[in-house]
This record gives structure tokens, sequence and C-alpha cells, in this order.
């Protein structure tokens, strides 16, 4: 046993932010979109793991260039090279989007460990997490944390196990993976519209930029950016993207044979979705689906409050890092706390945590376009990338996910509002 966690240890030291972004995208709210999608139609929306995966790697490896060649987040290399209308613009809508995202996860997770433990209330157990958050954030180094969510990362490995508790027909798996199947209605392509929206995400971008120029950073003495350093970031990047997209596959795999097949079409949170699997497929069933959605909330809600303190502190040009002591970056502390806070007391505000979903959807959809264009800019620009500028291959991806994105906002403010 012992030889297999020193196994596991050398690997996940040798991944870094690439698999720690791949993993925050499988958040609560994630596992909610992609429970529904195979709720409601079965394995017909599998093949979009297929679709999302390269578009996912290549937006995050742009992104990660970035914070590698520039040692700055995206939000300062905004402020350094663009008007100052377009960085405020993008926080106006990447605050409220990026609170919306934390509120839902804080919900879920509450919700769901109601369901295991009955006798604690869903806020009550929603506030013990908050709490849980905002000591570890603020206490821990940059490095213990990066630690910490790397094991965490693993919790999502209980999602590939739950398709093989039950029989499957891999024939089917495997048309419906590599076989389009669409449906031109409002619901198929609402469902489409969100996963796209729920994958390739805004606040992933700058995550992930800042967390490689941290990296870089912290350990300039013993980096050197070459190409062999940026072939390894790559596939840092690449396995990230995999990861995620393979643990959506099997989220869409499971409950599109355990709920859609028992009748069970209809999902609009997460702890639907794990009361539906106890009574079709087994409490054993069941209880990894609930404990994956609380371990993946703690993964993914200090991404998102780092991205949105990370975004407000480049913005403002105060002190940043969350290898900095409290004292030494209160602004950026404060944020992260007050956007865990303002999360946790949505409740109170009566907006469901799948209405905060689909808000989020609309606000992520809106920004995500634009970025897309500003990542692009940035790495096409030799001033600012020297000789690590896009390759054609990264061009005729990032164009192709500009231009779906740019349809998925049309149809999703279509859907909303038709």
């Amino acid at each position: 046993m012992t030889k297999y966690v020193l196994k596991i240890k050398k690997a996940l030291r040798v991944l870094g932010p690439g698999l720690i972004t791949g993993a925050s995208d499988d958040d609560p709210s994630g596992i909610a979109t992609y429970s529904q999608a195979g709720a409601a139609f079965g394995l017909t929306t599998l093949w979009t793991t297929i679709l999302t995966f390269p578009l996912m790697a290549a937006i995050q490896e742009m992104c990660a260039r970035v914070g590698i060649v520039t040692t700055t987040g995206l939000t300062g290399n905004i402020r350094k090279h663009y008007p100052k209308s377009i960085l405020y613009l993008m926080l106006l809508f990447s605050f409220p989007a990026i609170v919306l995202n934390i509120g839902a996860d804080i919900a879920a997770m509450g919700s769901v460990a109601n369901l295991l433990v009955p006798a604690v209330s869903p806020f009550i157990f929603s506030i013990i997490f908050t709490a849980l958050l905002i000591f570890c954030i603020i206490n821990y180094s940059y490095q213990k944390i990066a630690s910490i969510l790397k094991w965490l990362c693993l919790v999502l490995l209980l999602y590939i196990i739950v398709p093989f508790l039950e029989k499957q027909n891999w024939a089917d798996v495997a048309r419906y993976t590599f076989i389009p199947t669409i449906h031109f209605d409002k619901e198929y392509m609402g469902i489409l519209v969100a996963i796209l929206g729920t994958t390739i995400s805004p606040y992933l971008f700058f995550w992930q930029t800042t967390m490689e120029a941290e990296e870089v950073s912290h350990a300039k003495h013993k980096i050197v950016v070459n190409k062999n350093f940026m072939v390894k970031m790559e596939k840092d990047v690449i396995f990230g993207m995999f990861f995620s997209c393979l643990v959506m596959f099997f989220i869409i795999l499971s409950t599109g044979v355990v709920l859609h097949n028992g009748g069970v079409t209809q999902i609009d949170t997460v702890e639907q979705a794990a009361k539906a699997l106890e009574p079709l497929a087994g409490k054993l069933t069941y209880w990894l689906f609930a404990i994956g959605i609380i371990g993946t909330g703690f993964l993914a809600i200090p991404v998102l409050a780092g991205s949105l303190s990370y975004i407000v502190a480049e913005t403002f040009n105060i002190d940043q890092g969350l290898d900095k002591k409290f004292h030494e970056a209160k602004g950026f502390y404060v944020t992260i706390i007050i956007s865990l806070i303002i999360g946790l007391l949505l409740h109170f505000l009566g907006i469901s945590p799948i209405k905060a979903l689909i808000y989020t959807a609309i606000l992520y959809g809106i920004t995500s376009p634009v970025m897309i264009c500003i990542i692009m800019h940035i790495c096409n620009n030799k001033k600012i990338m020297k000789e690590f500028t896009n390759k054609k291959i990264s061009n005729v991806l990032g164009a192709i996910t500009f231009l779906i994105m740019t349809a998925a906002a049309v149809l999703l403010l279509y859907f909303q509002f038709s």
C-alpha cells in the first residue's frame, strides 16, 4: 500500500496547475449539469466530451503560456496592455458570476452532506464548510494549498468507479461517444449550451494564468523557460483537461444508464441526482456520488475564490498571493472571505442553486468569447510573448472555440428570454 501511495505522490509532484485547473472544472455545479444531461438524454451527449477536450486544452495552454512568459496573471496583462474599460467590464461580469458559482457549490455541498447526515441542517453544513475553507485558504501557503488540491483531485476518481457497478452496453457507449447525436429542440440545445458554459469557464482562464506565473516566480532560480519547459507545461495542461473530460464522461454515463433508464429525467440539483441513484443503483453508488460532490466542492471553491481575488488584486494593483500571510495581503484575503460569505448568504436571498447556475452561465457566456479574443491577441503579440507566440494549431483551435462559445452565448440568451 505504501508503495502505491509513494507512486501517487511522485505523479502528483510532476503534475502542476493544469491538473488542478482541469479537476476544479468538475465542481458541484458542473456535476449538476452533467447529471441533468445524462438523466434527460441518456447517452446521447457523451460525444460532447470529445468536442470540449481539445478546445479546453487549447485555451488553457495559451493561458498557461501567458503566465509563464510574463510571470503575471491574465488581469495584470489586460491592465498593462489594454484600455481600462475592458478591465473594469471584465471585473463587472466576473465578480457576480464567480460569487454565484461559489454560492451554488456551497449550497450543493450542504444539501448533499444533509442527505448523508439528516440530523444536521443543510445550512449548518454550509456554514461549517465555508468556515473550514476560509481557515485553510488564510492559514496555508500556496504550496500547501496546491498539495491539498492535488490530493482532492483523487476524489473525482469516484465517478469513474460508479458506471462499473452497473451493467453497461459498451457498444452503445462507443457509438454515442464517437458519433454525435443532435436534437434540434430547445431542451437539447439548452443542455449543449450548459455543457459548453460549464466546461469552458472564464474563471479557469484567470486561475491557470496566475498559478503558472506564481509557480515560475516561486522557483525562478530553478526554472529555465525554454521549449522543453513549455512541453512539460503542455503535458500538464493536456492531462488536466483530459482528466476533467474523463470525469464528465463518466458522470453522463452513470446518470444516463441509471437515472434515464430508470425513468428519472429531470435533475435540478446534485442532491437530487445522489438521492435518485440510491433506490436505482444501491447504497454504494449513492455514497460514492455524494462524497464526490463534497470533495469536488473543496477542490473547486478555493479555485473560484482565488481566481476572483487575483482578478480584484491585479485590477487595483494591491498586494496578492496565496503564499503571503494575511497581514501581507489583507485586501487579497478579504476579497476571498467576502466572496465566500456572500456565496453562503445567497441562501437567504431565495436564489435557488439551479437559478444561480443559470445566471452564472449567462454571465460566463457573455465574457467567454471576449476573453478568448483577448487571450489569442496576447498570445500572438511578439512584444509580450517573445518567441513563445501561438502556433497555427493554437490559433485554429482558439478560433473554433471563439465561434462555438459565441454561438453558445447567443443560444443561451435566446433560450432564456424567448
